[in-house]
């Protein structure tokens, strides 16, 4: 897990040295004391919450420079090759996850700028991977995009979960086409 100092977050913050101590000894950035001389560490993924809530700009050494890449995920790889081949066409990089545990190690690899999602998969279903994405601090501009043969019930879920848009499988290539290019261009 890397911290930053409360100097490092001063700099950043174009703020006084004290005036961080203070937001943190408030509890309006969460922090901790090292052992011994107690200075103050605060985890990149805390600091950028608290940028987030108060509407100040997330420094790009930060942001995690996200690959203009799409990471697939579904446990059915001809699925997957399918939505890949459409992405492709498109001119976009891609990865190929087949399960929702895989897709949290290449998200962490890769940072990819959006994610397609099938909902019902064995073990880590689509939502636990929709919940587990939008805790983190590192993934909230990821674009989440399930692709799924539910019901409109359950792609409601996936939206109120934070989803960015549902599509129906089978999905034209045409639709899928458009969200891709509405979601990875900067």
């Amino acid at each position: 897990m890397k911290t930053l100092t409360s100097g490092e977050i001063a700099s950043y913050c174009d703020v006084n040295l004290r005036t961080v101590i203070r937001w943190i000894e408030s509890g309006k950035l969460k922090g901790f004391k090292l052992p011994g001389r107690g200075n103050n560490r605060v985890l990149i993924d805390d600091f950028i919450e608290f940028l987030e809530q108060h509407n100040m700009p997330i420094p790009a050494q930060l942001q995690g420079e996200a690959t203009p890449g799409i990471l697939i995920v579904d446990d059915e790889l001809p699925v997957a090759k399918s939505i890949q081949r459409v992405a492709r066409r498109a001119g976009y990089d891609t990865m190929i996850a087949t399960g929702g545990f895989q897709a949290g190690v290449m998200l962490s690899q890769h940072n990819p700028r959006l994610m397609t999602l099938d909902l019902s998969m064995p073990g880590m279903d689509g939502y636990s991977v929709i919940q587990f994405t939008r805790e983190q601090a590192r993934y909230k501009r990821m674009k989440i995009v399930v692709i799924s043969a539910l019901d409109d019930t359950s792609l409601e879920r996936a939206l109120d979960l934070g989803a960015d848009a549902v599509l129906s499988k089978p999905f034209s290539n045409h639709d899928l086409t458009e969200l891709f290019d509405k979601f990875m261009t900067p």
